[in-house]
């Protein structure tokens, strides 16, 4: 079995060949996104957006059965249980293909009923907009039957893999934008095409390297009816929380078009994709985290997955702080030099997004460790309610004459109780001490949120309108960040940790000089 130093220097290379994948997607996103925001016009991104949104909408299947999938193969694989690994693989390939199946007729019946009747898009972008819709349900069946090869590639912790498999589809991506503008005629379709044929390229990459590299990614003659049914019954209570979050998500950006237009759905867009970008700084790190908190669960190590959610929680909460907050304080500005024209709302859709991503990131640790227990009856059902509130609860805001903001004030609100029962559920599962999750996590994530933005605000205010000065207040947020986190964030055994992280680092590079 591996050690607890073993299992953090694993999460720490994880952790750091994912960043340098995100690293690449972000800077070649950030290029991208300007350039197809202005090749396609506001208009036809808040087109694109929104029509893929709704066949988003019915992800909520596949999302259900990727869970249950990662959550068999890697407790599976925490117990060394490897004949029962290929079960997993064939019982999920076979469900996912069942789910394919449903998503299809779904959004070809009542998808496309939504789309015909219910849109608000000008009548000659009608034919354009049906090219996206049809083609995001090409690139969704694509990513569902691909779904276990992903799963397991995470269930082995073979993160590099993401690394190497990002850089082509970096170049591909790039490749997109350089025929976008020399395209002459309908960019909307054009780029539709394009993205299905991305997907489908690096899809197939996948599938290859796992069929090369792992023995279970092989597609069994039979299926052991008594996991179908075990995997079934664990999905089925996942397929009501993924509903929950996929129905209010689609459900919000649906709203904003049917009360105003798709110019908000573009804002609505550019802030998901920002709040994305950064939210993968936290994301990279508990990727490369939850399998270990699978696998101590099978292992019955409850006291160290303990001690990895309290840790996972909080430095995913820092990570996703050091670049949220700079962001947070100089939006405007930030936002005016990337895209040069902002849609209105863009700038408080951002900010309140990132206030909802710091709540959830520190609740992911806890849904992890509620899918390793296997018993997600409770959990599902009772969050999965409470985040179907948010679009009833945003529809009568609207509907009483507030603006766009206040759907995600909504969401924000609902978040932060959805994340205190999370804690209630979760603790008798685990056997979790509350007090002592409140201790390591919530009171210094909040000391490190409160002081660094109080500090950050009040340098904001001092200082002078400017480019220069927006960089100032950009470095000095992340290193006021940074510096409460060290300071009053971390726990005595932590900062040594980190110090001698540092002090690696620095003979590294005093070595190579």
């Amino acid at each position: 079995m591996p050690d607890n130093n073993t299992n953090n220097k694993r999460i720490a290379k994880n952790t750091l060949l994912l960043y340098a994948r995100m690293l690449l997607i972000t800077i070649v996103s950030l290029y991208t996104s300007r350039v197809v925001i202005s090749a396609l016009g506001v208009v036809d991104y808040g087109i694109y957006n929104v029509v893929g949104g709704i066949v988003t909408m019915f992800a909520f299947l596949n999302g259900a059965i990727v869970t249950s999938t990662q959550r068999y193969l890697t407790f599976d694989l925490g117990k060394a249980d490897f004949e029962h690994l290929k079960k997993v693989f064939t019982t999920s390939v076979f469900i996912l293909g069942l789910i394919s199946l449903i998503i299809v007729l779904l959004a070809e019946t009542v998808g496309l009923w939504f789309f015909n009747n219910k849109m608000v898009i000008p009548e000659d972008r009608m034919t354009a907009a049906m090219w996206v819709y049809q083609l995001s349900i090409f690139t969704m069946v694509i990513q569902i039957m691909s779904a276990p090869y992903n799963s397991i590639i995470i269930a082995h912790e073979r993160m590099g893999v993401f690394a190497v498999i990002s850089v082509i589809e970096t170049i591909l991506k790039l490749l997109i934008v350089y025929l976008l503008l020399i395209w002459s005629r309908d960019k909307l379709v054009l780029y539709a095409i394009l993205v299905s044929v991305v997907q489908l390229f690096v899809r197939f990459i996948y599938i290859h390297y796992c069929k090369k590299n792992f023995e279970e990614s092989v597609i069994m003659k039979s299926i052991d009816r008594s996991l179908l049914s075990e995997m079934f019954k664990f999905a089925g209570w996942n397929i009501w929380g993924q509903l929950a979050a996929v129905l209010f998500r689609t459900g919000l950006n649906i709203l904003l078009n049917m009360f105003f237009g798709p110019i908000v759905n573009a804002a609505r867009g550019i802030a998901v994709q920002v709040e994305s970008v950064v939210a993968q700084f936290s994301t990279n790190f508990l990727m490369a985290a939850n399998p270990q908190i699978t696998k101590l669960y099978a292992q019955n190590n409850l006291q160290e997955m303990h001690g990895l959610i309290f840790r996972s929680s909080k430095f995913a909460c820092y990570l996703l702080l050091i670049f949220a907050m700079p962001i947070i304080m100089e939006t405007e500005p930030i936002i005016t030099l990337w895209l040069k024209k902002v849609p209105e709302f863009t700038v408080p859709f951002i900010r309140i997004l990132f206030c909802i991503v710091i709540v959830d990131t520190m609740a992911k640790p806890l849904m992890i460790a509620a899918a390793a227990t296997g018993d997600v009856k409770k959990y599902q059902s009772i969050i999965g309610g409470i985040l179907l509130a948010i679009v009833p609860i945003a529809y009568v805001a609207l509907k009483m004459g507030g603006d766009p903001t206040s759907v995600y004030i909504v969401h924000l609100s609902i978040a932060v109780i959805a994340f205190i029962v999370r804690l209630l559920i979760i603790r008798p599962m685990i056997r979790l001490s509350l007090k002592q999750f409140f201790t390591a996590v919530i009171l210094p994530c909040s000391l490190v949120s409160l002081f660094s933005f109080i500090l950050s605000l009040l340098i904001r205010q001092l200082l002078p309108e400017g480019l220069l000065y927006m960089f100032i207040v950009c470095a000095i947020s992340a290193l006021l960040v940074a510096f409460f986190a060290y300071s009053i964030g971390l726990t005595k055994g932590e900062r040594t940790f980190v110090n001698v992280k540092i002090v690696k680092v620095v003979n590294i590079i005093t070595r190579h000089d």
